[in-house]
């Protein structure tokens, strides 16, 4: 989830402020660099120390069937969901934990308390969800409610080792407008567009690492069980309905001729449109008519949909590897249509959708939606909201970086509430790549409030600027505790920058890549911590990144090297020296400029900090015109002032 504005107001305010007084740096400590690091999580036979699932590895699991409907009158959804959760843990459990996420929206919540009132207006609250009944086998069932999480006491224990139990909750819930934030419904001129995602009861997760986990939901995002998912919803004649996963009646509620449409988009590499501008001003009153929309969605975490009669809707095929296919689609109303808005979007699903298949792993789900309505740029399993005024650029731009969180968190499923760059930076990440290549670069390089958003500046040299702020949060920090200021520049940037700098500067494409796919590979539908990836990109990268996580991901260490002497000597030949100054190493490259012209780069890896902050290299060639450390800015180097210099 993104907030494109605040993200670029944030960096840049970081990059433009003004130096603090110059202060004597720590001299480099090599023990301290490249001391042994133990990371948070020791390996076990659940998780291996190659960062893998180990044997003994298991995971809960919550099956859900769900009946809602809304009422467009009242703005209520009421609904009824029948959970069949499987205790595949060692442990028998006697009572769930339950996320009650719309209770964030109350007056009392503990997120409104946190967010000093910013988040939520209290003019605009709702009295969050209301629990008409919980119960297991018809018997109610005590429950006890806590801000944004309720427990459910059992009759009798869930047995360990594959044990079910199927409990029934009613429930209905005020549908928050605009100031919902990642779900909303606000009114259109063709028709209110509803924006559904928390909508229903949802498990807590119990895993190996802290047993039920319980952190309350504060407004950052979410951590999940996975399972499969039927759900049906009941809105007026006159709406479409697009949601996660596959539409399993569209003879019930779509026309021959929306249905033929259709047929022809699962075909073609073109869009197609499915309803056009014309047939929604065309569409007449439902006269209180309903239709029920029924779902079926294999193996996902969370499913989200949107409705409204004011939709124009598109579709394409997806291309994916071994001969498999999708369908890419757009809903929007019809002011958002144009060349330069919404027509394209499904282009650019499409395009994100088959890249990243191809490059990392296959999308796993028959549709890829995106909708324009009042919950924007937010991400949801097979289904993203994204802003109706968005366009060209930012249309690619927000498009592509929330489908990509299919990969991160959906199928990756890491716990965002805890770990947010887990989703955030590494999705950040792979959407670099998706803008180097839509259309040969054209709305490339990714420059936008989650990477790189000054005017000024390489990537590297903002990341060196954020780095020098005391007061930036490291990236392994709890999601909640990072402030508005710091959570795109730190959360986003910086994780997918050191992401970058692994991949291109560090290991290289040609270990980083086989690697990063095995970590998603061997995590996809399953729950991997920080420790997890760190172990599995070194143990399949094939290198001891040990200084790299404790200088970038656990602190804030400065990187600088700098060139402190240039001599060429007639009786020994000439010498660079090179000075570590900085308690973060690198690998990086020297160019060497010789007198005639020609130059020669110099690979330093990090090993040449081991024991020492100082290094002279005797150059071979020619006398030395002049020598510079990191001459193309692909390090966060914090003086450049001194990365240059020229001989005597």
């Amino acid at each position: 989830m993104t907030s494109r504005l605040s993200a670029l107001l944030a960096l840049a305010a970081l990059c433009a402020a003004p130096a603090a007084h110059a202060q004597t740096a720590p001299k480099y400590d090599p023990l301290k660099t490249f001391a042994p690091l133990n990371l948070p999580a020791p390996p076990s036979t659940i998780r291996t120390g190659s960062g893998t699932p180990g044997p003994a590895y298991w995971q809960n699991r919550a099956d859900f069937n769900i009946d809602a409907k809304i009422d467009t009158a009242a703005h209520v959804l009421t609904g009824e969901e029948t959970i069949t959760y499987t205790n595949n843990s060692p442990e028998e459990l006697g009572f769930l934990w339950i996320q009650m996420d719309q209770n964030l929206y109350r007056r009392d919540s503990r997120g409104y308390a946190m967010s000093g009132g910013r988040r939520i207006d209290p003019k605009n609250s709702t009295p969050g969800y209301e629990i008409d009944a919980v119960t297991v086998g018809g018997k109610t069932l005590n429950t006890v409610v806590s801000d944004t999480r309720m427990r459910v006491d059992l009759p009798s224990g869930v047995k360990a080792g594959g044990g079910k139990v199927q409990v029934k909750i009613r429930y209905h819930f005020l549908i928050p407008g605009l100031f919902g934030g990642r779900m909303a419904w606000n009114a259109n001129k063709s028709g209110d567009i509803y924006d559904l995602a928390q909508w229903y009861p949802r498990l807590q997760v119990f895993d190996d690492v802290r047993g039920w986990d319980t952190l309350p939901y504060l407004a950052n995002e979410f951590y999940l069980e996975y399972g499969n998912f039927d759900y049906a919803v009941t809105v007026p004649a006159d709406m479409i309905v697009a949601g996660s996963g596959a539409l399993t009646n569209p003879g019930e509620v779509l026309t021959a001729e929306q249905r033929a449409r259709f047929d022809r988009a699962r075909a073609s590499d073109k869009t197609v449109l499915i309803r056009t501008p014309e047939e929604v001003a065309a569409t007449p009153p439902p006269k209180g008519a309903t239709k029920t929309w029924r779902f079926h969605m294999d193996s996902t975490r969370d499913v989200a949909f949107t409705a409204s009669r004011a939709f124009v809707w598109d579709a394409a095929r997806i291309n994916l590897p071994d001969g498999k296919t999708a369908v890419a689609q757009s809903v929007y109303p019809p002011e958002s249509v144009g060349e330069n808005g919404w027509s394209r979007s499904t282009e650019y699903m499409k395009d994100a959708v088959e890249r990243f298949s191809k490059r990392w792993y296959p999308y796993p789900w028959p549709n890829a939606i995106n909708v324009a309505g009042p919950a924007t740029g937010m991400e949801y399993p097979g289904i993203v909201f994204d802003g109706i005024d968005d366009k060209a650029k930012t249309l690619f731009f927000i498009s592509a970086h929330e489908i990509g969180h299919t990969w991160f968190p959906m199928v990756v499923g890491s716990d965002e509430r805890r770990d947010a760059w887990m989703d955030e930076g590494i999705n950040t990440f792979i959407d670099v790549y998706e803008s180097d290549d839509f259309e040969n670069g054209v709305y490339g390089p990714k420059r936008d409030g989650e990477y790189a958003p000054s005017a000024t500046g390489t990537p590297a040299d903002q990341i060196a600027e954020l780095i020098k702020d005391p007061e930036a949060p490291v990236i392994l920090s709890r999601a909640d505790t990072i402030r508005e200021k710091y959570r795109h520049p730190v959360t986003y940037f910086k994780a997918a920058f050191g992401l970058t700098l692994l991949r291109e500067d560090i290991l290289g494409p040609e270990r980083f890549d086989p690697a990063f796919r095995k970590y998603i590979a061997d995590w996809a539908y399953k729950h991997p911590k920080p420790s997890d990836f760190f172990r599995e990109m070194e143990s399949a990268g094939g290198e001891d990144l040990s200084y790299f996580w404790r200088g970038y991901f656990l602190n804030n260490w400065s990187h600088d090297m700098a060139v402190t002497e240039v001599v060429n000597d007639p009786a020994k030949g000439a010498s660079v020296t090179v000075e570590n100054r900085g308690q973060l190493v690198l690998p990086a490259t020297l160019r060497i400029v010789f007198k005639d012209g020609k130059t020669r780069d110099l690979r330093i890896p990090v090993e040449t900090w081991m024991q020492t902050g100082r290094h002279t290299y005797a150059i071979d060639g020619g006398p030395v015109a002049e020598a510079t450390v990191d001459p193309d800015h692909r390090l966060p180097d914090a003086d450049r002032s001194n990365n240059a210099m020229r001989a005597n």
